[in-house]
């Protein structure tokens, strides 16, 4: 298991000589060689004692804090040595609007061209519902991007595509969840809440691999900074939307892997996931991102971990030596 999660309320995380146990009155829920890890979540109210926290740290394995329902609220990172020529080159292409743009309309046609891909997809095994009209909607969006004359028209392209891409998710949804678009802060409906959850995972664990690589992971090309938000983590996010979080989500919900009973709404109106069936989730969501497929390139088998790594290595050859950006395509 390389990332281990903590969703235990009052769990305590210790150390005892390599290893990582987890206790709660008690009682051991857990003991994990850390040299097994590459990541610890930890989710609400669980304590991390000092000598815990030194042997990830020693080892170079993330910690990353969430609240009780899933926010990231930030990061703990070895202080190894970054790859400096790499963030020189990020902060200079990073001031190079042709570039930037380039790479921005680059981003936005894959995850439109992958989202096209999941909608064929599904069409083609449910042929009781007819999805012609968001199809040739969606059609020409990947293409078109590469056009757009700037960020702001490039924005709004995402949008309008996006839009066409979730009222085909809506007819994909083979349960009695309620879903009309895609909505966050805070999510309103357990489709909603599960799409965000899976994001932000995959979020965190950008984010962590960029800054593991020597990237800055704050500074992005189509996501401009905003404080506090990792924008190439959210660069490289929006090619895996679809054919990672958003097949996961369908996956779970037509499986009706989880039911009504198994969210609540919180009082700021947001709906989330109780503490047991999140546990049941991040069992799903480690199978489904380490379950291996043929890469798109028929190089072999790979998982989506690999494929972020190869994903991130792709963005640091072209930031360094000028060889092109392959975005990740999703195929069927």
């Amino acid at each position: 298991m390389p990332f281990l999660y903590l969703t235990e309320q009052g769990a305590v995380l210790q150390r005892e000589g390599e290893r990582l146990l987890v206790t709660k009155d008690d009682q051991t829920l857990a003991d994990v060689p850390v040299v097994k890890l590459e990541a610890v979540l930890v989710f609400g109210r669980v304590h991390l004692t000092t000598p815990a926290l030194q042997l990830c740290l020693a080892h170079g394995v993330e910690l990353a804090l969430f609240t009780r329902r899933g926010r990231l609220l930030g990061q703990l990172t070895s202080p190894f040595p970054k790859n400096i020529e790499l963030r020189r080159a990020q902060y200079a292409k990073a001031g190079d609007p042709a570039f930037v743009l380039n790479l921005a309309r680059t981003i936005v046609a894959a995850k439109l061209a992958n989202a096209l891909a999941l909608v064929r997809e599904f069409a083609h095994n449910h042929p009781d519902t007819d999805f012609r009209p968001e199809i040739d909607r969606l059609a020409d969006f990947p293409s078109q991007a590469m056009h757009m004359p700037n960020l702001a028209a490039l924005l709004g392209h995402e949008g309008a595509g996006t839009r066409v891409y979730f009222a085909a998710f809506a007819k994909m949804i083979r349960h009695t969840f309620g879903f009309t678009k895609r909505a966050r802060h805070p999510a309103p409906d357990p489709v909603n809440a599960l799409l965000s959850l899976g994001y932000t995972l995959v979020y965190h664990e950008l984010s962590s691999l960029l800054d593991g690589l020597g990237f800055d992971p704050y500074l992005g090309f189509f996501h401009q900074p905003r404080f506090g938000h990792a924008g190439l983590a959210s660069d490289l996010l929006e090619e895996f939307r679809a054919p990672l979080v958003d097949r996961l989500t369908l996956s779970l919900i037509n499986r009706r892997v989880f039911a009504d009973t198994d969210f609540y709404q919180h009082t700021s109106g947001g709906v989330y996931l109780h503490d047991e069936p999140r546990k049941r989730y991040f069992l799903e969501y480690e199978a489904f991102v380490s379950r291996e497929f043929r890469a798109p390139d028929d190089s072999g088998a790979i998982d989506f971990r690999r494929l972020f790594r190869r994903q991130a290595e792709r963005l640091r050859r072209l930031l360094l030596f000028g060889e092109p950006y392959e975005p990740y395509k999703f195929s069927w």
